[in-house]
């Protein structure tokens, strides 16, 4: 299986399994900016590596300066940590919740972040036929089945699903705890309306997550951060280790965060290129669930196997996410893709039309045999 280690985007197990170097792949099992990163990433990079010898900033005051202006929060209110990940984990260390209710299927490391804190995971499980909407009487639910604090993509991952209002409010209502991670909220035009950050800055108990890493395509420097309110920030500090942020990382993500024609670009395109291929799969007989985010989770045709498709496709120097390693989800009989530029969009459609054509005439071939 390509997630051997429980996420998308690894080159280097792809490489292993389908014999292809690492540079031959076109990766749609990993969510990043097609576009990025921004023209003054390499710059700034190129700066900070003159001062590869001078530690950082131990406060990342620049960039959590640039992302308190960004969000119209106090620069107490943020901080800025070694990924999404990371500020996922702090979150619930500095909350220490009994019990948490995560919504399934979802980021599989909230339920790793849970444990670390010393709590256990509960889970709500999301309906298909319901586009796997987070319900406000599901989380009601969990809060009366005893969980004291929840976890929410927002938009969630994979289903690329949209918190709504009244989930919002029957969570801050119900929990002591709230965590919404909005680590692919920047990929939606509403985010301004959408987002959850004021609120945090303001509010006790609710830590608002957020990544750079994904709309800025720069993962390998690894670059998240919390809004909360300033005492719970006080709290994540004191968690964290010291110098969390690398040197490198914090100027690249000031430089980036400042080009706002990179954004601009960004939202433009993604709506239109995600509809587009929305349809071309559902031409193929798959049933794409509506996304605010740059991928999207598909249903494959009965009798198309999720690992099996996976391991055709890498075969052919296209990689996948498989549903299977996400709780909840029926197994084998989902991908989840990210939405990439036009041609490259048209090379996974090319070869997934040529497989699920391969399998369909197999299956006619077998069915003939059977008669004779």
């Amino acid at each position: 299986m390509l997630e051997r280690y429980g996420h998308g985007g690894d080159l280097r197990t792809a490489s292993a399994l389908y014999g292809r170097p690492a540079d031959a792949f076109v990766d749609f099992s990993s969510n990043m900016n097609p576009w990025g990163p921004p023209p003054g990433a390499k710059a700034a990079l190129l700066r900070a590596w003159d001062r590869v010898d001078a530690y950082p900033d131990p406060a990342a005051r620049e960039l959590r300066g640039l992302l308190a202006e960004k969000h119209g929060v106090p620069v107490e209110a943020v901080w800025v940590g070694n990924g999404a990940a990371e500020a996922i984990d702090l979150a619930l260390r500095a909350l220490r919740p009994t019990a948490a209710a995560l919504a399934a299927p979802g980021f599989a490391e909230y339920e790793t972040a849970v444990t670390h804190a010393g709590g256990r995971a509960r889970f709500i499980e999301l309906d298909a036929d319901n586009g796997f909407a987070v319900t406000a009487e599901a989380v009601r639910g969990a809060a009366a089945a005893g969980a004291d604090a929840i976890v929410l993509g927002h938009p969630n991952n994979p289903t690329g699903q949209l918190l709504a209002s009244d989930a919002v409010e029957a969570a801050l209502d119900a929990f002591r705890g709230v965590v919404v991670d909005e680590a692919f909220l920047d990929f939606s035009p509403e985010e301004e309306s959408l987002t959850l950050v004021r609120r945090a800055a303001e509010r006790p108990g609710l830590f608002v997550t957020r990544s750079l890493t994904k709309f800025y395509a720069i993962p390998a420097l690894r670059l998240g951060y919390v809004v909360a309110h300033p005492d719970s920030i006080a709290r994540i500090r004191a968690l964290a280790v010291p110098w969390s942020a690398n040197g490198i990382a914090l100027e690249v993500g000031a430089a980036a965060l400042a080009d706002r024609e990179f954004a601009a670009r960004t939202l433009r395109w993604l709506p239109p290129e995600r509809e587009w291929l929305t349809k071309r799969l559902t031409a193929l007989g798959l049933r794409v669930f509506p996304s605010a985010a740059n991928y999207v989770l598909a249903r494959l045709p009965a009798g198309i196997g999720a690992g099996a498709l996976q391991a055709a496709l890498g075969r052919e120097g296209v990689l996948v996410r498989s549903g299977s390693t996400f709780r909840a989800l029926k197994p084998d009989a989902y991908i989840r893709l990210a939405v990439k530029k036009r041609e490259t969009n048209e090379r996974l459609l090319e070869a997934l039309a040529a497989y699920l054509a391969t399998v369909k005439e197999g299956t006619r071939n077998d069915a003939a045999d059977s008669r004779a």
